[in-house]
């Protein structure tokens, strides 16, 4: 399924508040050369640009519409279109930077030590993901509900992308040996939404994905997100003034080399 640049965008500004924290906790004083991996409509390297103004920076992402939005942003940026799983750079990089992608990716044990090559001298790896916890349940379980309800359609579990989340002791287990220094944090975000339909737009841009794409026609995935919308407007009740908070747990990993 391809990603949809103007859903993923409706809470921009939320889903850039961990790109930002990430950014600015690197202690990189000028990296010459970065890469953002999965770079979307570019959000992750305007944060990028804006502190390291003079560096030369790549975006790589798969989705052919996440890169047409990105290109218009900041045409001094190389983007490529690539599939991370794949990505082989032919020059190391001083920064390698992923912002809520690699979670998409499976086998973790093997994929960090792969970007970890790509990393050059004094650089660093830099990556956030989501962290799994009880605060991101209550939409699951909203997703379980209804696929029990239906007859007849293939098991989709929405944990399936956090599945592939490590934890930190495991990240530090991968990347600790190899590197100078290793940075790792969870962060547990509230972020507050109009009402409950907005978690619902806010999940159909990224997790609900791998289960809408299971459905096979329009009319499935229709009558699937009108049961998973009154499930979360359950789960998700309005506080005083109507608005939501939204719990968004994730996990950061810095690992720098010598």
């Amino acid at each position: 399924m391809e990603w949809d640049s103007k859903q993923y965008l409706l809470f921009e500004r939320e889903r850039t508040r961990p790109c930002l924290d990430l950014v600015h906790r690197l202690d990189l004083s000028s990296p010459g050369r970065i890469v953002d991996l999965g770079c979307g409509t570019g959000t992750s390297t305007a944060a990028l640009r804006q502190r390291w103004p003079d560096a030369a920076i790549t975006g790589v992402d798969r989705s052919a519409s996440m890169l047409r939005v990105a290109r218009r942003s900041d045409r001094s940026v190389e983007w490529t279109r690539a599939d991370i799983a794949r990505w082989e750079p032919r020059e190391p990089f001083d920064l390698v930077f992923s912002n809520a992608a690699l979670q998409w990716l499976p086998d973790h044990p093997k994929l960090l030590p792969r970007l970890w090559r790509a990393v050059g001298p004094s650089g660093a790896l830099a990556f956030q993901v989501p962290a799994p916890g009880p605060a991101r349940e209550r939409w699951h379980r909203a997703v379980e509900e209804v696929r029990r309800g239906e007859r007849g359609d293939r098991p989709v579990r929405a944990e399936e992308i956090s599945e592939n989340v490590l934890s930190s002791a495991e990240y530090y287990r991968l990347l600790g040996p190899r590197a100078r220094a290793v940075d790792l944090w969870d962060t547990e975000y509230h972020h507050v939404l109009p009402n409950a339909q907005a978690v619902v737009e806010w999940t159909r841009a990224t997790g609900l994905r791998p289960v809408l794409a299971a459905l096979r026609t329009a009319k499935e995935r229709e009558r699937f997100l009108a049961a998973y919308s009154a499930r979360v407007s359950r789960a998700y009740r309005p506080q005083p003034d109507g608005r939501v908070l939204f719990p968004f747990r994730r996990r950061f990993v810095i690992a720098y080399r010598e």
